[in-house]
């Protein structure tokens, strides 16, 4: 295992046992948010950029688990070695775009052209960058030093997609940093007062929020110089606290919100040696009852949920179908 993340588990079962029946590369036990958003507006399920024999015509994912908004020589300047072996964070991915682009349009009217058609969903970026430094050793208040960096990343990035003609981008938040199982067991806390009442780490929730506040304040400056695009902050933070507070409503009926579903046991049922993926780790039964499915990412049932809110409220602002550019 490198750095914090799991990386080489995700092609093995139980990943995808809800609605492929097998991995798929997915961090999920099914389908993610940019697949739901690609089945409401009627298009096949977005192919990753690197698979073979796919066609690209109706979209393409350049998405990759584990990726980061600074470049990996940035976290190795700052003495951050925790990090993946291989260099996906935005910068390579535009890199990716760039290559990618003759194969859709070959002028810079056409590809305005077609770009002011297409949806852009730009992230989610910070995260794992957040996780890197955590695992460094660095304390809260340096880790939200960071922040304003991956922030000014994350724009320039989307502001040279608009600049090549995107019209509808959706720039997608934090989630709730001390609501989630991996670091709620590497950073668990004897003291009782630094949890909330849902039992998440309320300092670390305050990375989230941070990066948060910061990101819609970006899509505000991006739109009002780009009054004719429509940019939209995607909500993560709200839907899991909502989550949190009412699972039942939600359908997460398992009777321990913050536990995870896969996983190789301990308070959360997340273990960093054990994790889901390797051989002797199991899933629960009943996946959808559960919020989180591997201790870092979300189960199916809970991304569908969000894209339904990004789509259509309340959890985008605008919603992604509000004013969509066609």
């Amino acid at each position: 295992m490198k750095g914090v993340l799991p990386y080489n588990n995700f092609e093995h079962s139980p990943y995808g046992m809800t609605y492929f029946g097998h991995p798929t590369g997915r961090g999920c036990d099914g389908r993610l948010v940019i697949d739901f958003i690609a089945l409401d507006l009627g298009l096949p399920l977005v192919p990753a950029y690197f698979s073979k024999g796919k066609d690209f015509n109706q979209g393409a994912n350049f998405a990759v688990i584990g990726s980061t908004a600074l470049k990996l020589d940035y976290f190795r300047q700052h003495n951050i070695t925790n990090v993946p072996p291989v260099d996906t964070s935005i910068s390579v991915q535009l890199g990716w775009f760039d290559q990618f682009k003759p194969s859709i349009c070959n002028t810079t009217e056409a590809c305005k052209a077609y770009f002011s058609k297409s949806l852009f969903i730009f992230g989610e970026f910070g995260g794992n960058d957040y996780t890197f430094v955590l695992s460094a050793g660095k304390s809260i208040s340096e880790v939200k030093s960071y922040v304003p960096v991956v922030i000014d990343t994350i724009k320039g990035a989307a502001e040279s997609l608009l600049k090549q003609g995107a019209m509808n981008i959706v720039l997608p938040g934090n989630l709730p940093t001390g609501c989630i199982p991996i670091i709620l067991t590497i950073y668990a806390s004897p003291n009782k007062t630094d949890y909330d009442h849902l039992g998440c780490l309320k300092h670390y929730n305050t990375i989230g929020s941070y990066h948060n506040i910061k990101l819609k304040k970006v899509v505000v400056q991006l739109q009002t110089k780009y009054p004719k695009a429509k940019i939209s902050y995607a909500d993560y933070y709200k839907p899991v606290i909502h989550f949190l507070q009412q699972p039942k409503r939600f359908g997460f009926t398992n009777g321990a919100p913050l536990r995870t579903c896969c996983g190789g046991g301990g308070p959360y049922n997340y273990n960093l040696t054990a994790s889901c993926g390797q051989p002797g780790v199991s899933a629960c039964s009943y996946p959808s009852t559960y919020i989180n499915w591997d201790g870092i990412h979300l189960t199916e049932a809970a991304y569908r949920i969000i894209a339904t809110g990004w789509l259509k409220g309340p959890y985008a602002h605008p919603p992604i179908l509000s004013g969509y550019h066609k």
